[in-house]
């Protein structure tokens, strides 16, 4: 569809979402202000592009003899006419797919398209399909009905029970949990909330999550209720821990690049030292420091803390017994 004629969709929009009930003769009169005469067929088609392509809720009331959206809440998403935000609306689509084993991903897509289609009907902006892609990741399934249950919770602070099973656990647990936020890494969702049992908050992996049912108990929000109020604006992926430490890390070849090549947290510092580069920061994420370390192989070796040279050392002992059997 040419741009002037998504123009006319959103005055069509703005007078639906008025509620001044338009019909077709009256839409056609208005717009021909603009754009000089129209006929009621071309703005009946339009009507039923936006009914039909963009999924608006378009409804005719023969009380008023107009039209309504069926949705009061519903409008046309904004126009992104620019190259550039086309491009960056494309490449949102390609990062969309991270989320594809979970309900979000239909709706976010389903959403996208509305966006794109009709603006690039003409095709120009097809190699965004081909030129620019996410590689696929590692990810576990959500079960459609335990997300509705969560996102429930989180919209209406209402406590869920679900049966939740640890690692280190021979059988489910029923936990009972105040949902704080929904959290993503590495093709996980997560749930952070406050758990009644254990009077803390603790993370919840959602495909561990069974018989997830939603409670009529409410519960205030507390203002620093955000999981990123403790990770000490460190940038270690989801898990956390109640100490604040300060890491010191001597990075070699290719870690050295790994490290210098992204912010790892707020207060990262980076000084070269002989062969390679020292690499300073605070953060609660012991046990994804740690896994970054050995990750790095014989390329990262930690000096400060303590705790993690004496973890990063185990496990060192540990693989090398199991190498030389």
């Amino acid at each position: 569809m040419p741009k002037i004629a998504m123009e006319r969709l959103y005055i069509i929009d703005q007078q639906i979402a008025s509620g001044k009930y338009p019909n077709t003769p009256y839409l056609a009169e208005y717009l021909g202000k603009n754009w000089g005469k129209l006929s009621i067929s071309t703005v009946s088609r339009d009507i039923e592009y936006m009914r039909d392509r963009l999924y608006a809720p378009i409804e005719y009331d023969p009380l008023h003899r107009g039209y309504y959206y069926a949705q009061k809440t519903f409008r046309l998403p904004a126009v992104y006419a620019s190259a550039e935000n086309l491009l960056a609306l494309g490449m949102a689509k390609s990062i969309f797919s991270l989320y594809r084993e979970t309900p979000l991903y239909e709706a976010s897509s389903h959403l996208l398209e509305s966006i794109i289609t009709p603006i690039a009907s003409d095709g120009s902006h097809d190699w965004l399909e081909k030129r620019i892609a996410v590689p696929p990741v590692a990810s576990a399934k959500v079960d459609g009905g335990i997300w509705e249950v969560i996102v429930k919770g989180l919209k209406e602070n209402r406590i869920v029970t679900f049966d939740y099973q640890r690692t280190w656990d021979d059988e489910p647990q029923n936990r009972k949990v105040r949902p704080y936020q929904l959290l993503f890494d590495s093709g996980v969702w997560y749930l952070y909330g406050f758990s009644e049992e254990r009077r803390a908050t603790r993370i919840f992996s959602l495909p561990r999550i069974k018989n997830a049912q939603i409670t009529r108990e409410i519960f205030p929000l507390p203002k620093n209720f955000s999981y990123a109020d403790f990770t000490s604006d460190s940038y270690f992926g989801v898990f956390i821990g109640l100490e604040k430490r300060h890491f010191v890390i001597n990075c070699y070849e290719e870690a050295a690049v790994y490290a210098s090549d992204r912010q790892w947290a707020a207060d990262q510092k980076i000084t070269t030292i002989d062969g390679g580069l020292k690499m300073e920061f605070t953060s609660t994420q012991y046990h994804k420091v740690l896994k970054w370390v050995l990750s790095c192989g014989c390329n990262a070796v930690p000096v400060r803390p303590q705790r993690l040279v004496s973890d990063w050392k185990w496990h060192i002992q540990e693989m090398r017994k199991l190498a030389v059997k």
